[in-house]
């Protein structure tokens, strides 16, 4: 059988298992980011119960394997009394994982911002919320979202591993037609080249953009 008409057979079936991974990634992204900003700042908090929780939740999902986690998610929460149906599994699984580490790279950022800025906003008589949002935080942004953007590129590579738990995206479906045809040089290289086109071609691009989206809006372009 020659590629193209292995692409021919079979390229319904990479394409809907390619458009569920975009998916994923993009709930697992924006979970992720979500996550990553409010521990980065409980982080920071003087409370030390805030503090101490949002360390104990970075450290656990740094510390632990990925998959782990996420067969922890689906299989053993429900013996907890929480089920989560594969796929909200799979990108909850995901999320977490990497917003365990984009809180350290929120703390980071923040922390890099210069001193005179938060003195600027203090001097303002801004409220310590304010200053967040609306001094530091936003610079914030500008030094943390080159990081972001490698963090991006593993959160889709991530992604792969929900095919563990019978999630169809890209690699499951490579997984099953690998399973009926043995072609594995056409599956998992058509596979291989898919992961790089979408990490390369859509979130590349799209995390410059927005660095260059932030340097203007700071007026710094």
């Amino acid at each position: 059988m020659s590629y193209f008409e292995f692409l021919g057979q079979y390229g319904d079936r990479i394409l809907s298992g390619t458009l569920i991974t975009i998916v994923l990634t993009v709930l697992a992204a924006c979970l992720a980011v979500a996550i990553a900003l409010a521990a980065g700042l409980m982080r920071m908090a003087p409370n030390p119960l805030v503090r101490g929780t949002a360390t104990v939740y970075i450290e656990i999902f740094r510390g632990t394997s990925l998959l782990v986690q996420l067969y922890w998610i689906f299989f053993v929460l429900p013996l907890f009394g929480i089920t989560l149906e594969k796929f909200t599994a799979g990108f909850v699984a995901v999320g977490m994982n990497l917003g365990a580490y984009g809180a350290e790279l929120v703390r980071g950022a923040i922390l890099s911002v210069p001193r005179g800025q938060w003195e600027a906003a203090l001097a303002l008589n801004m409220s310590p919320a304010k200053r967040m949002w609306r001094v530091i935080l936003p610079q914030a942004l500008v030094i943390m979202l080159p990081p972001w953007g490698n963090l991006m590129i593993e959160l889709l590579k991530g992604t792969a591993l929900v095919a563990l738990i019978a999630v169809a995206d890209l690699m499951f479906q490579a997984k099953q037609i690998n399973g009926t045809t043995f072609l594995s040089a056409q599956t998992f290289g058509t596979a291989l080249i898919i992961y790089y086109i979408l990490a390369r071609f859509l979130v590349t691009p799209f995390m410059r953009w927005l660095e260059r989206f932030m340097l203007r809006k700071l007026g710094r372009a």
